[in-house]
């Protein structure tokens, strides 16, 4: 068994020779150095370059909108919203109020952005946890498709991933411009 065992080593070992041998008839040390430049330089820049850490805030508002955000149901993303705005009850846009946590699936819409003319993908999620609904439940459905297509649909319960199965209200979050 020992007798196998360096065989077995001494043919890794001249693989790995031969192998190593190939590479530098073919790639020089200046090749090396090259590609090493490049990844260093690369690693030191990557992080120089801009990056968007607002979680979609910059996408919430368009050329002209006002510096808050509207609570009415007129507001363009509210353009599939079905339920009270949580920013009626304690949260807000984009944060659910004290006692109530977002649920852990949500519903997608596509809405445009009259300001600037863009479809923005709004990102809905009901706040579970507190039963009761708060101020004025909005219910506009553009786009919205039947129940069985779960993805689509907003009148679905949203709350049935999380313990607490309560609806309270709906946050609507712009993820990004629709491409």
């Amino acid at each position: 068994m020992a007798k196998f065992i360096d065989n077995l080593m001494e043919w890794m070992d001249t693989m790995a020779e031969a192998r190593t041998r190939r590479i530098a008839s073919v790639a020089g040390r200046r090749s090396f150095l090259q590609k090493a430049g490049g990844a260093l330089v690369g690693g030191i820049v990557l992080p120089m370059l801009p990056y968007d850490n607002s979680n979609g805030a910059a996408f919430a508002r368009g050329l002209g909108e006002p510096g808050e955000i509207p609570t009415d149901c007129e507001y363009w993303r509210y353009c599939s919203l079905h339920g009270g705005l949580c920013a009626h009850c304690g949260g807000s846009i984009t944060q659910c109020p004290p006692g109530s946590m977002p649920s852990k699936v949500a519903w997608v819409g596509t809405c445009r952005n009259p300001n600037d003319d863009k479809d923005y993908l709004v990102s809905y999620n009901d706040c579970c946890g507190k039963g009761g609904d708060c101020g004025e439940a909005c219910s506009r459905q553009e786009g919205d498709r039947p129940g069985y297509r779960m993805g689509l649909a907003s009148e679905s319960s949203w709350c049935v991933a999380n313990g607490d199965k309560g609806i309270h209200c709906t946050l609507a979050v712009v993820v990004g411009i629709a491409q």
